[in-house]
């Protein structure tokens, strides 16, 4: 495997340990209503709410682990062959528009392992109960087979090349602006975790919205949401005077989901979650930044 590989899949895992709880925090601050009854509305904006118990803090963390090494270990791959392809030097590129694109490739590149890593942690984020990831990912499979592992691929596709063009571009922009060749090492080092935090954040803030409508895509449950949950949405709608069933419920799509989402709770929703968010892109894309540019000396010196 070449360097770069283990150099994404070691710094996606670093960051993946250090972000998830904060992480559980934003995935729920988005689901808000969906996965809540009325009297839990409150709740899902409270942020001590989410941490009701010390395993909640690495719930959902099995999948992106593993699932996130790999994205990250394609995801560089991918885009430093591209930016080669496109004729710029992966460690000094020079045109940032280029960067843009191999970034942009590479994030759509990582669909096969972002869509049904998505979804397991999500539905494992948000739920109440003991549920694993391993049990979720099962289940799914044996409900729905690989198509329900993929629920909600269109969007994170859409989500991740995006964002991971932003993330690329906005990393080396920040970079070039801020590095010098007089840099000692320790000013190098330093640099590298702010430019990789700011990555993080523009990142994040580019593709917030995108981000809860794939939550709330994905944490649609097969047999539909509880009773509870259904009553609350007919109030909100005001479609049909008795309970709904949920043998009439149906999952929505995205933009039936985004639709609905903006009628119920209006424009702010779709920011909810922003700030915890950005904290979190802050740290972890610090971290995962200064990770892989040392494995990436390291290896290349072996």
């Amino acid at each position: 495997m070449p360097a770069d590989f283990w150099a994404g899949y070691l710094s996606g895992a670093a960051g993946i340990l250090i972000g998830n709880p904060l992480d559980l925090v934003k995935t729920r601050l988005q689901a808000g209503t969906a996965v809540s009854g009325p009297d839990d509305a409150s709740s899902a904006r409270n942020f001590r709410s989410n941490f009701d118990r010390a395993g909640t803090l690495v719930r959902g963390a099995t999948a992106p682990i593993l699932g996130y090494g790999a994205l990250n270990a394609i995801l560089f791959v991918t885009y430093n062959r591209c930016l080669t392809h496109f004729g710029d030097d992966p460690a000094v590129p020079n045109n940032l528009w280029k960067v843009w694109c191999a970034g942009a490739i590479g994030g759509l590149a990582t669909f096969v392992v972002s869509a049904p890593t998505e979804l397991v942690k999500c539905r494992a984020q948000v739920s109440t109960g003991a549920t694993s990831s391993w049990s979720i990912a099962r289940d799914t499979w044996m409900r729905e087979g690989i198509r329900g592992l993929y629920y909600g691929g269109g969007i994170t596709s859409i989500r991740d090349a995006v964002g991971y063009g932003f993330y690329f571009w906005s990393y080396e922009l920040s970079k070039q602006a801020m590095t010098t060749t007089e840099d000692t090492d320790r000013q190098a080092a330093l640099k590298v975790l702010l430019c990789g935090g700011l990555a993080g954040v523009v990142t994040w803030a580019s593709i917030f919205p995108l981000d809860v409508v794939k939550t709330r895509v994905q944490i649609q449950a097969v047999d539909g949401p509880s009773p509870a949950v259904l009553e609350e949405w007919s109030r909100l709608l005001q479609s049909e005077p008795e309970p709904v069933r949920a043998e009439k419920f149906r999952r929505l799509g995205t933009f039936q989901t985004a639709r609905q989402t903006y009628q119920n709770e209006g424009l702010a929703i779709f920011f909810r979650g922003l700030g915890v968010c950005s904290i979190r892109a802050f740290v972890v894309n610090a971290v995962q930044w200064a990770v892989y540019e040392w494995m990436m000396r390291l290896l290349k010196q072996e």
